[in-house]
């Protein structure tokens, strides 16, 4: 993408379809006067008078306990500077969505117009008592220090300064972690840092409490050496300014056993990583060009253990794995501040993570077969579900023993329960879903190119590295939209109704014709669908030429099913085709079948359909919990309908009786587990989370989820295509930009996945 089309890309995400990126969102019943009267005017005084009573009562009937304040005066954004209050809006919105999406903390971010350290301190001490906590943001040193140092002080709810110390937190995880596996004492390692601004500084002052010397560390900052001599440092600089005068980068590296680069990009060479000690810790942290390149790097220095703030390289400290969680197990305590042991506890947690088995999920999602422990995996990786029930408790137990907890937990178990619950309202999966197709990208036929939607979603497929796409449509057509789109790629573009086509639409021909010849099907046949795209496409996938498709924006779904039906077999072992959509719901993924092809499935098809959804939930990374759902609860009807799913459900309670799946059973007992242990006890399913449900036919499928997308603003993905012998995938008609993408990562997955069975086979046999 062009520099102007990413520009306006970004300013038509922020704007549409409403300004910013978050909201309030009413959590009381509002539809009658009699609600309205208890949210307001007469019944809000009953809970005004709880609080005059006790002002911790707050915590009990606001939302003061789960909001965070997220301020800042913009005077250091990002790498854009001072660039004011109004201006830095979009960056603490952003903060906010963090908060929310990683552990369901709510925010109000404040933009404060003043750059006097009494003012800005005043005007957050006479706002605190809204908020739960304070989050410092983008604040410029050295006045960051004080207005944290003071604001800790005087108030009593958790302030951190993100900046300094999330970084801190994260990279003193890996520091530990790759301390160990260079078998190096703490105490005895040299550190040499470049950059001496408030996240350089929170780092060293962290690593010291590890153990650090400060004699030990050498810092420099845009004038070189921090040293005694210098007049230009402010207090906090001092503690490290006892490097040799006039030293450079390259002469403190001579020896070195940890840099940590917290500066600009570029500055180290690979001679300086040459001459530090046996196995050098190099955090190269500058974003987004790091200090030294990570393949230069790792070039020069077999033995180096490295980090950076990437994400497309091993070991990325991203602030994200700290944050949201230590304000988490901060606000659930009702801590009065963030202290050092809330801190270090962060840190020992994180380190410790990175060292137990890691979850398949977390493995798909990044590509790996898995992840252990090593030198490419020294701190947990983003997107792992286990940080906010690892993280969070930590905190909140070093809270209560260094005695800053007014509101100790008690049960744990159930505090770790009520963690992982959080984690529903969040569309993690589709992250980790596009994470996992960018470990290896394949080549995507777009078979509906030239609509100007269609090729929105292939331009994002290609820039976000999720895929190749190849376009398939009239040629002029695609070419104006890619202009117009700024979509400057040198992408694959065919119109398989042209002359250009001839030779392959015959050889696709003969191919299709000698395989169905037998079945009814004449060489004329043949030759007139490949002038149609979807059969075209179909036949690229067939032959080798492309790795996927996905197509069925501009028509209707059984008209888009017919050509793959004919053309693309069943995958072996396979005998009924089906579909699946995933929901993205409050409640976390659940898996909908069949939402699309097989309009009243017998028992058996219902059971074929429960094992092929199975495989599909496991694909994802998560153990299928299948309900098979009905209007019948365990045999209160004997109405056809609910028999048939009963039967089902007795086949694979026989044959494969690891599976956790049970029914007939309602959706509203299926989805309370409460209501299903107190009624059904003896059932399969209670005491778990269901996160499947194969429904009695395609109607109600198709129209729970067409519901759930509509009324419950869920992100569907979806139809998925179950069964195929290769992988092609359909759009409902007029899908969105966002759905189209998300099922080009799933072909893309699908292609991943069957080409490792494909592999298996050959060596198998």
């Amino acid at each position: 993408m062009n520099k102007y089309s990413k520009r306006r890309e970004a300013l038509l995400y922020h704007a549409k379809p409403s300004p910013g990126k978050i909201e309030v969102v009413p959590t009381k019943a509002y539809a009658t006067q009699r609600d309205l009267s208890l949210a307001y005017s007469p019944g809000v005084a009953e809970p005004c008078l709880e609080i005059v009573k006790d002002v911790n009562n707050v915590y009990k009937y606001t939302a003061k306990g789960n909001l965070v304040a997220v301020i800042s005066n913009g005077t250091a954004v990002l790498g854009l500077g001072d660039i004011g209050p109004e201006a830095s809006k979009p960056v603490m919105e952003g903060k906010a969505l963090l908060f929310k999406i990683f552990a369901d903390i709510d925010v109000f971010d404040i933009e404060v117009d003043t750059k006097d350290i009494e003012k800005f301190i005043e005007t957050v001490k006479n706002i605190a008592p809204t908020f739960g906590g304070i989050n410092l943001e983008d604040i410029k040193a050295p006045e960051s220090f004080e207005i944290e140092r003071r604001l800790v002080e005087e108030l009593n709810i958790p302030v951190m300064h993100d900046d300094q110390h999330g970084t801190a937190i994260i990279s003193s995880a890996a520091l530990l972690n790759a301390l160990e596996l260079a078998d190096k004492k703490i105490e005895d390692v040299k550190i040499v840092i470049s950059g001496a601004g408030s996240a350089a500084l929170a780092c060293a002052n962290l690593y010291v409490l590890l153990g650090i010397n400060p004699d030990n560390v050498i810092m420099f900052d845009k004038d070189g050496v921090l040293s005694d001599d210098r007049n230009d440092l402010s207090d906090v600089q001092r503690r490290y300014s006892k490097g040799p005068k006039n030293i450079t980068l390259g002469e403190a590296l001579v020896g070195a056993d940890v840099f940590l680069g917290l500066s600009a990009g570029n500055i180290m060479t690979p001679e300086m990583l040459l001459e530090m000690a046996n196995d050098p810790i190099v955090f190269a942290m500058a974003n987004p060009i790091p200090e030294i390149d990570y393949n230069v790097a790792i070039a020069t220095r077999k033995d180096i253990i490295m980090a950076t703030g990437r994400s497309d390289h091993p070991n990325q400290v991203n602030n994200v794995l700290g944050f949201p969680y230590i304000f988490r197990g901060a606000l659930d305590v009702r801590a009065t501040k963030i202290n050092e042991a809330m801190k270090m506890a962060a840190v020992r947690a994180l380190a410790a993570l990175a060292k137990a088995s890691v979850p398949e999920q977390v493995n798909i999602a990044y590509g790996e077969t898995k992840l252990i422990f090593g030198r490419d995996y020294i701190i947990p990786k983003p997107f792992d579900p286990r940080l906010i029930a690892v993280v969070a408790p930590a905190v909140a137990k070093a809270a209560m023993e260094s005695g800053v907890a007014l509101h100790p937990i008690h049960d744990w178990d159930k505090y770790e329960e009520e963690l992982l619950e959080r984690l529903g309202s969040d569309n993690k999966m589709v992250r980790l879903l596009a994470n996992r197709a960018k470990s290896d990208p394949k080549r995507v036929v777009f078979a509906e190119a030239d609509h100007l939607d269609v090729l929105k979603a292939a331009q994002i497929v290609w820039e976000e590295k999720i895929g190749t796409p190849i376009l398939l449509g009239d040629k002029e057509i695609i070419q104006e939209l890619k202009d117009e789109l700024g979509f400057d790629a040198d992408v694959t573009i065919i119109d398989p109704k042209t002359s250009e086509e001839d030779e392959r639409r015959l050889r696709y021909a003969n191919s299709f014709w000698e395989s169905r010849r037998r079945k009814g099907t004449s060489l004329l046949d043949a030759q007139k669908w490949m002038r149609e795209r979807n059969y075209f496409a179909a036949m690229m996938v067939n032959e080798g030429e492309a790795d996927a498709l996905v197509t069925g924006y501009s028509r209707s779904y059984p008209s888009v099913v017919k050509p793959m039906m004919q053309l693309v077999d069943m995958a072996p072992g396979v005998s009924r085709i089906a579909t699946t959509n995933m929901m993205m719901t409050k409640r976390g993924p659940i898996f909908l079948s069949d939402t699309a092809i097989n309009p009243n499935p017998s028992a058996d098809d219902l059971a074929k359909i429960a094992l092929m959804t199975a495989k599909t939930v496991r694909l994802f990374g998560m153990e299928p919990v299948i309900a098979m759902v009905s209007f019948s609860n365990f045999g209160s009807s004997q109405d056809k309908s609910a028999q048939k799913v009963a039967e089902a459900v007795a086949y694979l309670h026989k044959y494969y009786p690891d599976l956790v799946v049970d029914g007939e059973i309602q959706a509203d007992f299926a989805l309370n587990s409460e209501m299903l242990q107190k009624k059904f006890p003896f059932s399969k399913l209670a005491g778990k989370k269901v996160n499947t449900l194969i429904f009695p036919n395609l109607e109600a499928a198709n129209i729970n989820y067409k519901m759930l997308k509509e009324l419950d603003k869920s992100v569907s993905i979806g139809p998925i295509m179950m069964g195929m012998d290769k992988p092609v995938h359909i759009f409902q008609l007029g899908a969105s930009v966002e759905e189209m993408v998300n099922m080009a990562a799933v072909a893309v997955v699908d292609a991943q996945e069957k080409e490792k069975k494909n592999k298996a086979i050959k060596v198998n046999f």
